[in-house]
């Protein structure tokens, strides 16, 4: 494996090393999955989409002036090219079933983390991932890039906003929208009482426990 670092993989590909791309792509290539999975929702679109951002990465490496990371220059184009497939095609996002998916870090947010033993929990746990999936298609397209970015992959605030290159309070607006539309969908499924309060994370997302 190179010790090299990305800055100095994308600059030996731009001098003609035909290996320094396919080590920088292997380096990163799990994270730009998961991000274009959980912002198309759909696999095959994901695929397509980081083919279509990496291809485009690979011709226009030239253009890369180190304004910022590799690693945020390489996220900023595989989320553009999903959001394009997704505006061209209209495709409804659905996020993977844990069993789906084979991954934890496909779980959408408000899912239950925990391990459930009794087949009834489980089918119920199932129940809720397609409402989820549901919400989460209602959302805007900016709102759910930046609750991808934000909530789903765990990036600051700041590193979202050179992802998609808008400032910091609009991330923390669209952000906050989204997580209020996400609250009022699935409120039902965290208040068996239609009195009941809503509960929020840290970030305020719907979970099970713990109030802001």
């Amino acid at each position: 494996m190179s010790t090299a670092t990305d800055a100095e993989l994308l600059a030996a590909h731009c001098s003609g090393d035909p290996d320094a791309f396919t080590e920088l792509v292997k380096r990163h290539r799990d994270r730009l999955w998961a991000v274009a999975l959980r912002t198309t929702g759909d696999p095959e679109e994901a695929a397509d989409a980081v083919q279509d951002a990496l291809i485009s990465a690979y011709r226009r490496a030239d253009q890369f002036r180190g304004e910022s990371a590799v690693t945020t220059w390489l996220h900023r184009i595989v989320v553009n090219a999903s959001l394009d497939r997704m505006r061209r095609r209209a495709v409804r996002p659905w996020v993977p079933l844990p069993e789906e998916s084979g991954e934890e870090g496909s779980r959408a947010v408000l899912i239950d983390e925990s391990a459930l033993a009794d087949p009834r929990d489980a089918m119920e746990s199932k129940e809720t991932a397609l409402e989820v999936q549901a919400a989460l298609a209602e959302l805007p397209h900016d709102q759910r890039a930046a609750i991808v970015l934000v909530d789903l992959e765990g990036y600051s605030v700041e590193e979202a906003s050179r992802i998609l290159e808008c400032p910091e309070g609009t991330v923390k607006s669209r952000c906050f929208r989204g997580r209020a539309k996400l609250a009022e969908r699935l409120s039902h499924l965290r208040n068996p009482s239609p009195e009941g309060p809503v509960r929020r994370q840290d970030h305020g997302a719907v979970t099970e426990g713990g109030d802001t």
